[in-house]
């Protein structure tokens, strides 16, 4: 199996330990992961700014950089859900519906194409899940709470089984951040209360480490954390489960 590392643009500059960590679990799990070069953002900002058009030449990039690797692994639900969605608007020639459909969400990767439902990690701390909007209602990586009172999915499932870690239970369990991509700058008091919601939710109900599989969700997340002094720690599921020693 030949599988291409993928790693959005904003972890690439501000979390890099977010692609270690990554790269390090897949080969814990017996991937051997390519890192092209060549690859760049997959063009969200700027189709979330409406200028998909312009995004174009960075999609045909995307496409060129992938197209000849089985899968494409990336630790970020929208930067994926933007690929397998939006590159709708190119001509749908083999190579792009091959990496359309073969572009993978890091935790969905590992459930649904290795078969791996646990991880054998030690993580002995209170732990708050973030549910990015894209992973879940765009992915269907987990249960939405509209649909069903049951809370389950492919993060928490893994997370479930990591000796010694707690899942806390919000009382809003998958409520948006507010981060939004560009929404946060053209409606940034709104996306910061919602923000604001989603954090104090957490301190609530005893969260002591934030996780999730979308660093944009928790860069936002974080921020709030930080400007209110909170006792929170900020980590990608990835660093978890990769055996992060805190």
């Amino acid at each position: 199996m030949k599988v291409a590392l993928f790693i959005p643009c904003y972890v690439d500059q501000f979390y890099p330990q977010v692609g270690i960590a990554t790269l390090q679990l897949l080969e814990k799990l017996g991937v051997r992961a390519d890192f092209p070069r060549q690859q760049t953002c997959c063009g969200q900002p700027m189709a979330n700014s409406g200028c998909e058009r312009d995004a174009i030449p960075v999609y045909h990039n995307f496409v060129d950089t992938f197209e000849n690797y089985d899968y494409v692994v990336g630790p970020a639900g929208s930067c994926v859900y933007h690929v397998r969605k939006h590159f709708d608007i190119i001509e749908q020639t083999p190579a792009v519906q091959h990496v359309r459909t073969n572009t993978r969400e890091l935790f969905d990767f590992i459930l649904n194409v290795l078969g791996v439902t646990e991880i054998p990690t030690t993580f002995p701390h209170r732990v708050g899940l973030h549910l990015s909007c894209h992973g879940q209602r765009g992915l269907h990586q987990a249960n939405e709470s509209e649909m069903t009172p049951v809370r389950d999915g492919q993060l928490r499932r893994l997370l479930s089984g990591v000796r010694g870690l707690e899942l806390t239970e919000l009382d809003r369990n998958d409520e948006c951040c507010g981060f939004g991509g560009t929404f946060c700058v053209s409606e940034a008091g709104i996306s910061a209360r919602m923000g604001q919601d989603r954090v104090h939710d957490h301190v609530r109900n005893g969260t002591e480490v934030l996780t999730g599989g979308d660093m944009s969700c928790l860069m936002h997340l974080e921020g709030i954390v930080r400007r209110q002094k909170l006792p929170i720690r900020v980590l990608h599921a990835a660093e978890i489960l990769n055996g992060i020693l805190l």
